[in-house]
């Protein structure tokens, strides 16, 4: 469905933050993007999105297709209305509108109004603390229920794939379980998910692969439990090292062999 190759990505005259990746989501699952600050995740979404030159960023090589058209050079409202749909890093909602606005906000590109009522239908069964704050102003929703409205948004578009960037970013350990879950209900309805995410093991639980960005290229990719399993995500990202899987009997796991590594 959505198959990037050997991207290139600038911001001005400055070294690439986006070295030659390639990275595929087929029609069904979650794929889980992982990587620490600064690896180069964010950019690469907002190239994916259509949205990199609105920061001054320009893809320089390589393409992005979506359903067999190359999308690298099409405008943000171009690549929405081609089912490709982001909730971009920061729980970006408009606060001045009130929860049914924003869902509204959402379902433009729907021209239908039967299927606008079936999305909201469906985006407040997933969401029914929503469906009781409708006449609220989103700006005075709690952290958690303005990253609920802003996947509610984008759900509301109708999405043939779904970008999410750090969804679990700064909630609480209860509002990041429910997160997971719409997660994995969105992807069990048959959209597929690209997951940017610091929370890996969040993210490997849910994902079938994963690719592991490092200052801006693919380092290692592969079935998400692979991964999970490998002595250097579980030491990098999931903040644990081989030993530590010990458990109550007090023994010590074997280690599992590191991943084979890619340049990018």
């Amino acid at each position: 469905m959505l198959d990037i190759d050997r991207l290139l990505v600038t911001y001005g005259a400055r070294e690439p933050v986006i070295k030659e990746v390639s990275l595929q989501v087929g029609d069904a699952g979650v794929v889980a993007l992982l990587g620490s600050n600064g690896a180069g995740k964010t950019t690469l979404m907002r190239a994916i999105s259509g949205t990199l030159p609105l920061y001054g960023g320009a893809v320089r090589g390589g393409s992005i297709r979506f359903l067999d058209r190359a999308v690298e050079k099409s405008s943000p409202a171009a690549i929405v209305r081609s089912g490709l749909v982001q909730v971009p890093e920061g729980r970006h909602v408009f606060a001045a509108l009130s929860v049914a606005e924003n869902l509204a906000a959402g379902a433009l590109p729907v021209r239908s109004r039967t299927e606008r009522e079936k999305s909201r239908r469906h985006v407040l069964d997933l969401f029914p603390r929503l469906a009781e704050r409708l006449k609220q102003p989103a700006g005075t929703l709690s952290g958690g229920e303005q990253q609920m409205l802003a996947i509610a948004r984008a759900l509301m578009s109708r999405p043939k794939l779904l970008l999410l960037d750090e969804p679990s970013l700064g909630l609480a350990p209860r509002l990041v379980q429910v997160i997971a879950e719409t997660i994995q209900n969105i992807s069990g309805e048959g959209v597929p998910v690209l997951l940017v995410e610091q929370n890996a093991a969040m993210a490997l639980s849910l994902a079938r692969s994963a690719y592991v960005l490092e200052l801006g290229r693919v380092v290692l990719e592969g079935a998400a439990d692979e991964l999970a399993g490998s002595d250097e995500v579980r030491r990098l990202y999931l903040g644990e090292s081989a030993g530590e899987s010990a458990g109550e009997s007090g023994r010590v796991a074997a280690p599992v062999p590191a991943l084979s590594r890619w340049g990018g």
